[in-house]
């Protein structure tokens, strides 16, 4: 996936992922920011959920460094790429993990962040191309599939 970054394999599109990648990292920080909505009296639900969000921003913030690491640079982009799909993988398993058992969570989607996490942690351990590109789009629909359910459970 990321040799569509790469100014070398792709000098026509590089520019556009790299910026794609940066955007998509600028609107993670609100995404994670809302995830106090989940916030409940119950400590151990509220310390996973605020573990999400410390997680999430590295996550964030390590798909901007992509953008701006592309392959070109390629020490810099394996490193904020690793960053990017351990925190992510944490991410997964901690929001699920503190969410499923919570009353207004939609079980459906705790299941499917589970089966990206399994996705998530094969390209972890494989680099395999295709569980790469796994990871990523079903990672982002997981998000997608998260805000719908913040918005349907509290209407913000």
């Amino acid at each position: 996936m990321s040799d569509l970054g790469n100014s070398s394999y792709n000098p026509k599109g590089a520019a556009v992922y790299n910026i794609g990648c940066i955007i998509t990292g600028l609107a993670l920080f609100p995404f994670y920011a809302g995830i106090h909505e989940w916030y409940t009296d119950e400590r151990w639900r509220k310390r996973l959920l605020i573990g999400v969000q410390i997680f999430g921003f590295i996550s964030a913030f390590a798909l901007i460094m992509i953008g701006i690491f592309s392959e070109d640079y390629l020490a810099q982009h394996i490193f904020w790429t690793q960053v990017f799909y351990i925190t992510t993988l944490a991410v997964l398993i901690l929001v699920n993990i503190s969410l499923v058992t919570h009353p207004r969570f939609m079980r459906p989607i705790g299941y499917y962040g589970f089966a990206v996490a399994l996705i998530d942690l094969g390209f972890t351990i494989s680099f395999a191309p295709l569980f790469e590109w796994s990871t990523t789009f079903t990672a982002l629909g997981y998000v997608g599939l998260l805000a719908y359910n913040t918005f349907k459970a509290f209407g913000n």
